[in-house]
């Protein structure tokens, strides 16, 4: 017969407590079967473990032996209690790959509650385009995606929300005056500065619009800087400057239908750890509560 942990927690029980009586209470269990798995233990050793039937001494053998039982003891409960904590989602890991835009206005909000509730999983966050997010998820390099995605077979896809594109420009830009007047026909020779989003964009006047656009930025971050600086003006979603509508003005196109849809995409639930299943149980009763802090003017969906 093996040695089984059982029979290495019922030892080093039976020694701290120094009676079987007292070892079977904090074990739950009968004395007699307390009894029997010591005897089991000994009979696998081939020597005896204490000095006396009343258990209040132990042999030199069992001196040596109870060290290390407690070590594989110890080791053992937290092994047990890493597992059941994984399993809870109370430790763990969780890979979040989102798109500039979704990282620095919806998430601040949802990661700051998932922290609150599982504090010891490991998050890492990266920004980038959803080309890249989808990517990623591909190659499993990422358990969740926050972006806009096509359906991808093996992945489930669910709409978050929608917002319209716009145009991007400073305060003082000319463009800004008459906004509740402008479309694509009435942009003139104004400097666009392209983006991939602005492949999302079907609208027919769109097209040779973007196509005398002689600079592409891909970067959110540095196509603003750039609008900031008043080398052109952008075309973005709603949700981009959303947070920075004291700086930049957000000029709503008239008769534009297009808007950008933002999805959640991940494998299975079955095949995601405990983490990312309880951030996506998040995510959606954040959206159902209204606690998502989007926009008035974006849609939830």
């Amino acid at each position: 017969m093996s040695i089984k942990i059982d029979m290495l927690r019922c030892f080093t029980m039976v020694a701290t407590h120094g009676s079987l009586s007292d070892a079977a209470d904090v074990l739950g269990r009968t004395p007699s079967a307390v009894s029997m798995m010591l005897k089991q233990f000994e009979d696998h050793v081939g020597s005896a473990l204490f000095e006396t039937a009343r258990k209040s001494r132990l042999t030199p053998i069992g001196e040596l032996i109870l060290a290390e039982a407690r070590r594989e003891v110890a080791h053992f409960e937290n092994t047990v209690s890493v597992i059941e904590g994984l399993s809870r989602a109370e430790l763990g890991y969780l890979r979040l790959a989102v798109t500039p835009s979704v990282a620095t206005t919806v998430l601040p909000a949802v990661i700051f509650k998932f922290t609150e509730r599982h504090p010891n999983v490991q998050i890492d966050l990266r920004d980038m385009d959803s080309g890249t997010i989808a990517r990623e998820l591909d190659r499993e390099r990422a358990d969740i995606g926050i972006g806009s995605f096509v359906q991808v077979e093996g992945m489930r896809r669910t709409e978050l929300f929608s917002d319209a594109f716009g145009v991007v420009c400073r305060k003082d830009h000319p463009l800004a005056d008459n906004w509740d007047q402008l479309d694509w026909r009435t942009m003139g020779d104004h400097r666009i500065i392209a983006n991939g989003l602005c492949k999302q964009i079907t609208d027919p006047d769109f097209a040779p619009i973007l196509a005398r656009s002689h600079l592409m930025v891909p970067s959110t971050a540095s196509l603003l800087g750039l609008v900031r600086q008043g080398v052109g003006i952008t075309v973005l979603p709603r949700l981009a400057v959303a947070k920075l509508l004291d700086e930049f003005a957000f000029l709503p196109l008239r008769d534009v239908t297009t808007r950008r849809t933002v999805h959640l995409m991940s494998r299975s639930q079955n095949l995601l750890m405990p983490a990312a299943r309880a951030f996506l149980r998040l995510v959606t009763e954040m959206k159902r509560d209204g606690s998502l802090n989007l926009d008035p003017e974006i849609q939830q969906n």
